[in-house]
Order: C-alpha cells, then sequence, then structure tokens
C-alpha cells in the first residue's frame, strides 16, 4: 500500500450571491457559486451526497453521488504561486498569499497525494468514513472567476492539476489533520493523470476509451462522455 495522504484542510460552505446585476464589466457581473468555502477545524460528517454545511448552485453540472466531495492536491499550490510569479500578468492580478488550500473550491486539500499518484477506484478511509475515487474534477468556468482570471480553468486543463472526486461507500466523520488511509485498488494502471490525459489530450485512443466507457467505476457522467467520444471517432 502507498503512504497515507493528509488532510490538511477541511472546508465547506453553501452557494451564495456575489457581484453586481447592474455590472458591465463581465467579471464584476452578478453570479451565484459554493466556491467559497471556509475551513472547519471540527470534525464535519460526510454523509452520501457530502459533508454536512456544504452545497452547490449548479447541481446539473456539480455535487450528486459520484462528486460528493472534491480533493485537491497540497502539493500542487507552491507550483502554481511560482508560475503565477513567473507571468508579470498574473503575478499581479492574483493575491498569491491568498492562493493555497481552498483556491480551487475544494473540500479536502490532502498532503501526499496527487493525480499521479492515486488511481480511479481507490477506495480510502478518512476518519470513520470510507470513499472511493470515482472521477477527476473538470474544472468550470468558476474557477477563473473566482480569481479573476479567465484562462486559469484552461491553466488547469493544460497542466493536469484539476484534482479528482469521490463517492461516499461509508458515512461517518472526518476531520483536519487525518490520515487518508489506501485500503483497496482495483484499477492500479488508472491513476486520475492517465484518465484526465485521455479525456482531454488523446482523444483518438478508441481502445482505452472503451475500457473507460465500459469501467462500472468510473462516474456515468464521464462514461457517457467516453461513449460520445467514441461515436464521434467512428462516425
Amino acid at each position: 500500500m502507498t503512504d497515507p495522504g493528509v488532510v490538511v484542510q477541511l472546508a465547506v460552505g453553501f452557494p451564495k450571491d456575489y457581484g453586481d446585476p447592474a455590472a458591465t464589466e463581465p467579471m464584476d457581473k452578478a453570479w451565484r457559486t459554493g466556491f467559497f468555502k471556509q475551513p472547519v477545524a471540527a470534525a464535519v460528517r460526510l454523509n452520501t451526497l457530502g459533508f454536512a454545511g456544504d452545497g452547490v448552485a449548479d447541481s446539473v453540472n456539480h455535487g450528486g453521488p459520484d462528486k460528493a466531495v472534491l480533493c485537491y492536491s497540497a502539493w500542487h499550490y507552491p507550483i502554481w504561486r511560482e508560475e503565477f510569479r513567473q507571468i508579470d500578468s498574473l503575478a499581479q492580478r492574483i493575491p498569491l498569499d491568498q492562493f493555497g488550500p481552498g483556491a480551487f473550491g475544494e473540500n479536502l486539500t490532502i498532503e501526499g497525494q496527487s493525480e499521479e499518484s492515486v488511481c480511479l477506484g481507490d477506495i480510502y478511509e478518512v476518519g470513520t468514513a470510507r470513499i472511493q475515487i470515482s472521477q477527476p474534477r473538470q474544472p468550470c468556468w468558476k474557477l477563473g472567476r473566482r480569481w479573476r482570471v479567465k484562462q486559469l480553468t484552461a491553466l488547469a486543463v493544460s497542466t493536469g492539476r484539476m484534482g479528482w472526486y469521490v463517492r461516499i461507500l461509508r458515512e461517518g466523520e472526518v476531520s483536519v489533520g487525518q490520515e487518508v488511509r489506501l485500503v483497496e485498488r482495483p484499477l492500479a494502471d488508472w491513476p486520475i493523470a492517465r484518465l484526465n490525459e485521455l479525456f482531454y489530450h488523446d482523444r483518438q485512443n478508441v481502445l482505452d476509451a472503451q475500457i473507460m466507457a465500459d469501467c462500472h467505476i468510473l462516474a456515468e457522467a464521464w462514461r457517457d462522455e467516453f461513449r460520445n467520444q467514441i461515436e464521434k471517432f467512428s462516425s
């Protein structure tokens, strides 16, 4: 088994309204999001649909059993900050001291894990809960809106530093500082990084796309995406 990860931040929050309906600047217009989550020090109940006190604004594209909790690697934040420092336009617009745990809207910021080291279908115990990796995270426009940098979503996709979602196999209590312990790895050949590569960049790989389309562990929405990819390639 791999070394356990550690929860360095647990954050939750309900959707709220932001911006000004009368604004003309796109970044200032009204929008509703649950992106701005707040760290919690005490134990939080983890239910089938996510943490108590947490919610999503767009229930069509976010949330649900296969996307109950968003996880993100703590390792990525120093890399992001260094990259932003090297791009003047971004260094001037993004408050680097704030770009740390929670900056990607995640519930769990985990030290010791990344898209290269965790696999689709991995089952972990954290606190008294048991979770399973269900799909990669697809960052939407709200990531760029949160930081007022439109290209940030595309940057996340190009680097593969997007995070991953988990489903809840056993409800329980979770708190910051707890280990995320691997108990089962059914798909060791499928790290999240490989799935990202297949989905975003290796789109002519019909063989692997078919494997994922048939994979019952993968979230149904992603299986549909691969089915569509295969259909387009075959037509």
